[in-house]
């Protein structure tokens, strides 16, 4: 087999991982329609940032508490009967939400019981990945997966930015519970995946949940970048705050317009994960995810000094080019050094990291956005994000040097 495969043929391959993108395209797709329509619905209702904070917050830093327990249930349980149910359980969570709409209080109860299901999903789905394909065909697997999912979150501003004029946002979120009800039909075809820990004498939970996180901190390598990322996505996380101001009232676009800067990021995700599924893996995954994560930053400083909507758009796209990196590089890494019965509890610990990086990027962005103007705020995160990424680049360098 050649040393790096091309992702794409692997979608042209009858199987379980064709299953799995399947799935996951359309499950992630309906779900970037419907939280660019609550960004929308909330920025509406309450006119300020401090509500559309929240909002994020719900959505990427619940499930950040409860992340090292989550990853024991990835490793411990069918896992395609977990991201079965999973992805039923997001249904009823957005579907209620459009059928009731409720005051902000309880809509933000509703996204984060919706964001536990979504992240323990993420971490069985990442962790079965290395079982569905051989080793050589990682780097393009995980590519292609990116493109399927991050990268075609494009579509989903783009799709509110049509339907908008013709439905209401109640509409807009009934399509996205629906995807999640399609995406178990494709999962029921994959195979058992029976839990990577197996052991018949498990310890407790607490001592399951305490292995998840000593396996990212006892390897060096691995402790750098997953540092590295979660500084830079506490830096850069305000961006989702900021961009509906940006749009609105900096520039002066309409709804419509302003939901573009959101899929801007999207389409470069879309392009940069294309491009990485056709060369596969021809650098180490760590460098990979460091200049990822420089060049992502640039792209929100150099959104914050646009001049016009349009170049905020290109900026954003170059922003999602430097994110495919990050992705494909991190997800490499953590699938190729951490043993299998810890795979998903690493997953569920580095992006549940994530989660609350970007939790308290969305706590201190909204206030900030008060003191500050949309685009001071981008300027100033994307600046904060390459200095974080320089750093993280001489750890790594370190750390490869003692490998």
């Amino acid at each position: 087999m050649a040393r790096h495969a091309d992702g794409w043929r692997l979608l042209r391959r009858p199987g379980a991982f064709r299953r799995l993108w399947l799935a996951r395209v359309v499950s992630l797709v309906g779900d970037s329609v419907g939280l660019v329509a609550l960004i929308l619905l909330v920025a509406e209702e309450t006119g300020d940032g401090v509500s559309v904070g929240l909002l994020l917050l719900a959505a990427d830093g619940t499930a950040t508490l409860l992340s090292p327990l989550l990853g024991v249930v990835a490793d411990r349980t069918s896992r395609r009967r977990t991201m079965i149910a999973c992805e039923l359980g997001q249904a009823l969570a957005i579907g209620t939400i459009a059928l009731l709409l409720p005051a902000l209080p309880v809509l933000l109860g509703l996204v984060a019981a919706q964001s536990v299901l979504a992240a323990t999903f993420q971490a069985a789905s990442r962790s079965a990945v290395a079982e569905l394909v051989d080793d050589a065909e990682l780097e393009g697997a995980n590519a292609v997966l990116g493109a399927g999912t991050y990268g075609l979150e494009v579509a989903g501003p783009l799709l509110v930015a049509l339907l908008l004029p013709v439905l209401s946002v109640p509409g807009v979120l009934v399509l996205d519970a629906l995807t999640f009800l399609v995406s178990p039909l494709l999962l029921g075809g994959l195979p058992r995946l029976r839990p990577a820990d197996r052991a018949a004498a498990a310890p407790g939970l607490a001592r399951q949940a305490a292995a998840g996180l000593r396996v990212l901190w006892r390897q060096r390598l691995l402790r750098a970048v997953s540092l590295g990322f979660l500084v830079v996505v506490a830096f850069n996380g305000v961006d989702d705050v900021a961009l509906v101001f940006l749009g609105r009232e900096t520039l002066r676009a309409t709804d419509a317009a302003t939901s573009l800067l959101y899929a801007g990021s999207g389409l470069g995700l879309l392009v940069g994960f294309a491009v990485l599924a056709r060369r596969g893996g021809r650098g180490a995954p760590s460098v990979a995810a460091v200049a990822g994560l420089a060049w992502s930053s640039a792209g929100n400083l150099l959104t914050g000094l646009a001049p016009v909507l349009g170049a905020a758009f290109a900026m954003q796209v170059v922003r999602g080019g430097g994110l495919s990196l990050v992705d494909v590089g991190t997800t490499t890494l953590v699938q190729r050094s951490v043993p299998a019965e810890l795979r998903g509890r690493a997953f569920a610990n580095l992006y549940g990291g994530v989660g609350l990086a970007a939790a308290v990027s969305y706590a201190v962005g909204g206030p900030l956005l008060e003191l500050l103007s949309p685009r001071g705020l981008l300027v100033l995160a994307g600046g904060g994000g390459i200095a974080a990424s320089a750093a993280t680049a001489l750890a790594v360098r370190r750390a490869r040097g003692r490998r």
